[in-house]
Parts: C-alpha cells; sequence; structure tokens
C-alpha cells in the first residue's frame, strides 16, 4: 500500500551494516531519510552512497539520521562499500539495510513492478521526529538523486514546522519566504517584525524568520 504525506512511517526490524536495529528506536527523535537503491554493484548507485556519506554531516547539522536500503544481503553491502569509497573518496558512513527477502520494500511501496520487478526504484522518505512521513519523492533506477535538494527540502520543513510561512520556488535557505494565507496582515506585522511586502493580498513576503 503506498505511504502518504502524514502517515506514520511503518517500523520494522532489520539487519544493516552496522548491525541489527528497529528502526523508530534508531531514530529516535531525530528527523531521517530512508532511501532505497535497485541493486549492490551499479553505477548510479555508487555515487549516490559516495555523495550521501559526504554530506552526511550536513544531515547531522540538521539533526536527521540517513539510511540506505538495496535488496541484497548485508555482506554484499560491505563488500561494495570498499567500491564506494574507492570511486568517490567517502567511506559509507550511514548504515545500508540487507533486505534480501523484500520485507521492508515491501512494507514502504518501494518495488513498483511495471517499473522493475524484482529490485527498488529510488525511493526517498524524509521523516519528521513525529515519525510522520513529511516528504517522498521517486526517481527511475536511471536516475541518480540530488542530495543537496533533500538537504534543501528538509530546510524548508524544519523551518516551515516552527513559523507560520511557506516556501517559494527553488528558495534555499536564508532566502525571504511567504506568509501563509491564514494569518491575517495584523497578525502577521506581530509574527513578523521585520516586515512584509505585499506583492498581492495572498502573496506577502517576508525576511526567513529565524535568521
Amino acid at each position: 500500500m503506498a505511504i502518504r504525506l502524514g502517515d506514520i512511517a511503518p517500523d520494522f526490524t532489520a539487519d544493516t551494516t552496522q548491525g541489527p536495529l528497529t528502526f523508530h528506536s534508531w531514530k529516535g527523535s531525530s528527523w531521517a531519510v530512508l532511501f532505497s537503491h535497485p541493486k549492490d554493484f551499479t553505477p548510479v548507485c555508487t555515487t549516490e552512497l559516495g555523495r550521501a556519506a559526504q554530506l552526511k554531516p550536513e544531515f547531522e547539522k540538521r539533526n536527521c539520521k540517513i539510511i540506505g536500503l538495496s535488496v541484497d544481503p548485508v555482506d554484499s553491502h560491505r563488500k561494495w562499500e570498499g567500491d564506494i569509497a574507492d570511486v568517490t573518496g567517502h567511506a559509507v558512513n550511514f548504515p545500508m539495510i540487507g533486505d534480501p527477502d523484500r520485507a521492508v520494500a515491501l512494507l514502504y511501496d518501494m518495488i513498483h513492478p511495471n517499473a522493475a520487478e524484482n529490485v527498488t526504484v529510488r525511493s526517498v522518505f524524509v521523516i519528521g521526529p513525529d515519525n510522520k512521513v513529511k516528504l517522498t519523492i521517486t526517481y527511475p533506477a536511471s536516475t541518480g538523486r540530488n542530495f543537496d535538494e533533500i538537504l534543501r527540502v528538509i530546510d524548508s520543513l524544519q523551518l516551515t514546522a516552527n513559523y507560520s510561512v511557506a516556501t517559494p520556488a527553488d528558495w534555499k535557505r536564508g532566502e525571504d519566504v511567504i506568509i501563509v494565507p491564514a494569518v491575517s496582515d495584523e497578525d502577521a506585522k506581530k509574527k513578523f517584525p521585520k516586515g512584509f511586502v505585499a506583492k498581492k493580498p495572498y502573496l506577502r513576503v517576508t525576511p526567513q524568520p529565524d535568521r
């Protein structure tokens, strides 16, 4: 069954390259990114895992853990990690789930039979501290992910969770944001002391409120 925004991310227990874990307990009160790979020892996945490892400090700054998955077993993942470090210059520094029976992949609807029957698509789930799914992205097997975009979305999710704002197209941290329509002009003056510009009655722009 498809997982939708706002759903509780399914819990599971699985073996990983860093030992067995239960997902909700491992995640704790952090944010988390769970992402799947079609197969070990494949070229696009090799570049992705190296990039994710390189960016792990950026995820940590955002109180966000990262965890990968493919339908290969853990011993295969561990052998592959040598290639990833050799090719990308970054050793894998986060757990990778071994899912040879596809239990987690099926739980998260990561296998799309019309795309590929036996391997996962490139799924991404961003999960909040409340264990609810905040973002889902699905890439085809042929297209590597943009991890800078995933970080950008986490910045937006964390900001908008704490303030009555939304982020415009292509927004990056530090740029102006949009006051949500539910906030009246009178309340906006109190909530956003830096002021705002009303480009339209429904489109009011203000500096990022936590900077």
